[in-house]
């Protein structure tokens, strides 16, 4: 049933570029998914293939674009959040994407933020973006999530990792298909970070309306290299084992800590989970 409904979508033989199977050239006539991304969320760094296949994959989950801007949305709250009641004053966000309208140094002025990607279309972004933000209040850094060790290490040189940091994973861990092993790679990041450090999370579930969107991962997935799995809420809590979660705890993206003039498009719960809690 994925692959026919994919060949009707004309996904099937398409070449992709996706995260660390890119190479260095930049070729707009070929889909990418930071790209996708980028469309879903209304911005601009993204050509004509790419916006054809976000309409394609919206085409089998509609709320596809609901999903990635509840996502945004939620990110936005979160680290206002941390930096005004907190007082989380640097950042590490994990598997960023292209840089956007309201990235996580734009929502935090005056912290330091270091995103790190693997992907070499989204670093070649970042070094076009970075000359025009504040003197030191963002870096990018080239590691992979699946090297934890490697990637502390680097992010050791950029920020001071002996005081409470806000580390964020807004859809990465999907990307690890074995949940134990997304599980620990959370744990192995949290244990190099002090008390009254934050975890930021959130990814796509399939619990609200889990039949259309495990069809539309199916068929991405049919065509990528690197691999989006939906988890079930109780699967995501496991990320936050041994942390105090911040209340409401994890919700839909849409219902953590809504902003007053929240409108009912803005409280429309998608299959977008996510959560904020603290290190004891």
């Amino acid at each position: 049933m994925l692959r026919s409904r994919a060949v009707a979508c004309g996904l099937i033989g398409r070449r992709w570029r996706w995260g660390p199977f890119m190479s260095d050239e930049f070729d707009t006539g070929v889909p990418h998914s930071a790209r996708v991304w980028n469309y879903w969320l209304g911005g601009k760094d993204n050509f004509a293939a790419d916006r054809a296949v976000g309409d394609q994959f919206a085409g089998l989950y509609p709320d596809i674009t609901v999903v990635a801007r509840s996502s945004r949305a939620f990110l936005k709250r979160a680290v206002t959040f941390l930096t005004g009641e907190v007082g989380i004053r640097q950042f590490l966000d994990v598997g960023t994407g292209i840089p956007s309208a309201e990235h996580t140094h734009q929502v935090a002025p005056g912290a330091r933020v270091v995103y790190v990607d693997n992907d070499p279309l989204v670093l070649a972004h970042a070094r076009a973006v970075l000359p025009g933000m504040p003197e030191g209040g963002a870096d990018y850094l080239d590691a992979d999530l699946r090297d934890p060790a490697a990637l502390l290490a680097a992010a050791g040189g950029k920020l001071d990792l002996s005081r409470p940091t806000g580390l964020i994973l807004m859809n990465i861990l999907g990307h690890v298909p074995d949940l134990d092993e997304a599980a620990g790679i959370v744990r192995r990041l949290l244990e190099a970070l002090p008390p009254g450090s934050y975890l930021v999370t959130a990814d796509g579930t399939n619990v609200l309306d889990g039949p259309a969107f495990e069809e539309a991962i199916g068929v991405w997935n049919a065509n990528a290299p690197l691999s989006y799995h939906l988890r079930r809420p109780e699967e995501l809590s496991r990320f936050l084992d041994g942390l105090d979660v911040v209340e409401p705890g994890l919700v839909p993206c849409a219902r953590w800590r809504p902003a007053p003039d929240a409108t009912a498009e803005d409280l429309r719960e998608v299959d977008e989970f996510g959560a904020v809690a603290r290190k004891p």
